[in-house]
């Protein structure tokens, strides 16, 4: 299908500058139909005032989609996602990675609920967002039409965006206004999701710029922290944190109060230079308090309940299925494969870690298990019945025969 044969189109939308620019570029670019979707991943904002934008552009109501997905986010991708222990490049939990693939599948089940024929979002032809977005698009529906317009349009700066808002009369937050009330650029571009928050853009781009102190808004500073540490227990049963301190939570739940307590000590923000998948490096900072607890624990509950090389091998295939989710193959048949096998070992991780949260750490002081493999008698430097020393001399040399070998012949 020809783009400028589009009759209906299914766009993801925050109400934020970028979409509402977009939402009436379609309409005038496209003569569309637009129905909007907009998504509460818990991001902690207000979501429905999209609805009261949307409806002063002349969007149907019934062509208006607000969707809770807070819990179905968390159960049924990141979830899956700390299963595997996934970092990319060693340092970033691939949080705005990992809501990508279930707004793309959300926003085809309302394409195809509404008949539309294409789809649209707000990533620009720089980013990662287009990828994630559009394999998830074509990976579950292979004849949608996608309409990308950072790709089309001329608009390709915040300043063009905010001019073309004042022009076509498209409300401005507040954010994008100056004290005198003028149109202004923001200092950063943000996302969040109930994972995390990222910053990005104009003074960020400097990678030697020390971000100042108020950009950050999810957390205190580790400096102004509480100065007395608190401790908390996560219970875990086949891999996923189910309690905190003994109550049991939902998933959304679980993640929100775990942000709570890293918000309140300081700990979750990293400052990166990451590898884009469209080829160039970019600067980016990221508050991400839950997941940085339950990383810690989810590694400690492990680390008592997987076998050594069932353990070694997931370790192993985790890059792997961290680049995955960051370039955009949530639905691909490997991804699914590596699930799979990561899914396999966890049905004996359950138990219950403590952790003590102190100025930005998370330390590991306790973990417990009825399906625990540490055995004490074993491991213990005092005397013990189970374990012949003596036992170790032929394991070594075993393992060390290749080398006696090729020494020998060194001679």
């Amino acid at each position: 299908m020809s783009k400028k044969d589009v009759k209906k189109v299914v766009l993801a939308y925050s109400g934020g500058l970028d979409t509402s620019v977009i939402l009436k570029w379609l309409q005038d670019e496209y003569n569309a139909e637009v129905i909007t979707f907009t998504a509460d991943l818990g991001q902690g904002e207000e979501v429905e005032p999209a609805r009261e934008k949307a409806l002063a552009m002349g969007i149907k109501p019934e062509n208006i989609f607000i969707l809770d997905i807070q819990e179905e986010f968390v159960k049924d991708y990141v979830f899956p996602m700390f299963r595997a222990n996934a970092i990319y490049e060693g340092e970033y939990l691939l949080g705005t990675s990992i809501a990508r693939p279930l707004i793309s599948k959300k926003q085809i089940e309302i394409a195809n609920k509404m008949g539309a024929d294409a789809v649209s979002h707000g990533a620009t032809g720089k980013g990662n967002d287009q990828v994630r977005f559009e394999l998830g698009y074509l990976g579950l529906n292979p004849d949608i039409t996608v309409i990308a317009p950072w790709r089309e349009w001329d608009l390709n700066s915040r300043e063009k965006l905010l001019s073309y808002a004042s022009e076509h009369g498209i409300t401005i937050d507040k954010k994008h206004l100056d004290e005198d009330g003028n149109p202004a650029v923001s200092p950063y571009s943000m996302d969040a999701n109930l994972l995390h928050i990222s910053y990005e853009g104009l003074s960020l781009e400097n990678p030697n710029a020390e971000p100042e102190e108020s950009m950050w808004l999810w957390s205190v500073s580790p400096e102004n922290a509480p100065d007395k540490a608190e401790y908390i227990t996560i219970g875990y049963k086949n891999g996923d944190p189910i309690s905190i301190n003994d109550k049991e939570m939902s998933p959304a739940t679980i993640l929100r109060t775990l942000n709570e307590y890293g918000n309140k000590h300081g700990i979750g923000r990293i400052d990166i230079v990451e590898n884009r998948y469209v080829g160039m490096k970019a600067r980016g900072c990221y508050e991400t308090p839950g997941g940085t607890i339950m990383l810690k624990a989810h590694r400690a509950i492990e680390s008592i309940t997987l076998d050594r090389e069932a353990a070694h091998l997931k370790d192993e295939m985790m890059p792997k299925y961290a680049k995955l989710i960051y370039q955009g193959y949530w639905f691909s048949p490997e991804r699914e494969m590596l699930q799979a096998a990561i899914d396999a070992t966890q049905k004996d991780v359950e138990g219950n870690v403590r952790l003590k949260l102190y100025k930005g750490n998370v330390i590991v002081v306790g973990r417990e298990s009825t399906k625990s493999l540490f055995s004490e008698a074993h491991s213990t430097f005092e005397e013990d019945e189970v374990y012949n020393q003596k036992d170790a001399e032929g394991f070594i040399r075993l393992n060390a025969l290749r080398f006696i070998i090729a020494g020998q012949n060194k001679k």
